[in-house]
């Protein structure tokens, strides 16, 4: 696969930035995402959201961070660094939602602005549960969606926010259009949960046409953390001037490649594995 370029040693990378929570086994989050970035040969900045505690077998505790400090976390990386692109990951509450919604007006960043905006939505367990309260599920729809250059949710994400439940090409339509009519600028509704399909189907969607991406179903059980790594990697790609739809490409790639190496931890589910860049 083609492989993002790489500063000399010594001289400053590109740079990017995660608001997410954390994840103490090390799969999904912050974590899950420093790793892709650090691989893609990024410097990743954090704004960290949400502290959770968690092993391969799920989350046990939960403890979301002051909304005032998400957003000062923001304002301090990006007012000095400077970024190219940011994600956002798990925002624990509507108050975070807001204050990161606040500060990206302040910082330029978001759909329309300077800095690219990936919304990857997460908002539902791995069993398809809701996990955000209504009010934040509200806010995400009516504040954070609106700013977002790019939003990436699975199935579960995706029926929650729109009530769409994706079973076929006709629905994921459907759920592209909805999506966008929230007022993302791109919309991923992607296809790993789509068990009828013997590939991996992605439809990303700008308002007027669809473009489809497959790649082959990797057959494992261990794919914790896979929509943090795709995020992720079209985070780093737009930060070098990628086209979302070639941020996309790139980071499919990437994803594709990371779950055939994934690996099992601990009892429960492993997570995918970016280490493979080590030894390209």
């Amino acid at each position: 696969m083609q492989l993002l370029p790489r500063v000399p040693l010594g001289q400053t990378p590109i740079r990017v930035m995660t608001i997410a929570g954390t994840d103490s086994g090390g799969g999904a989050g912050i974590n899950a995402d420093l790793r892709t970035m650090a691989l893609c040969g990024v410097h990743a900045t954090v704004a960290v959201a949400a502290v959770t505690v968690q092993n391969s077998l799920g989350v046990s505790g939960f403890h979301p961070i002051p909304p005032t400090v998400v957003a000062d976390q923001m304002r301090s990386v990006i007012t000095d660094i400077g970024i190219g692109a940011a994600k956002t990951g798990m925002l624990a509450s509507g108050e975070i939602i807001d204050a990161v919604v606040g500060a990206a007006g302040e910082l330029d960043l978001g759909h329309g602005r300077a800095i690219p905006l990936v919304v990857d939505p997460v908002c539902a367990s791995m069993h398809g549960d809701q996990l955000l309260a209504d009010e934040a599920m509200d806010s995400l729809r009516g504040k954070l969606i609106p700013i977002a250059t790019l939003i990436t949710p699975n199935l579960d994400e995706v029926r929650l926010i729109t009530g769409i439940d994706v079973t076929d090409r006709v629905s994921q339509e459907k759920a592209a259009r909805a999506l966008h009519a929230l007022g993302a600028q791109w919309a991923l509704v992607k296809g790993g949960h789509l068990r009828s399909d013997p590939n991996s189907p992605d439809l990303l969607f700008d308002g007027t046409d669809f473009i489809e991406l497959t790649a082959p179903r990797i057959d494992t059980g261990h794919d914790h953390g896979a929509g943090d790594t795709l995020a992720a990697a079209i985070t780093c790609a737009l930060a070098h001037g990628y086209s979302v739809p070639d941020a996309v490409r790139f980071a499919k790639s990437w994803v594709t490649k990371s779950l055939s190496v994934a690996y099992p931890l601990g009892a429960g589910h492993g997570p995918v594995n970016p280490l493979w860049r080590l030894e390209v």
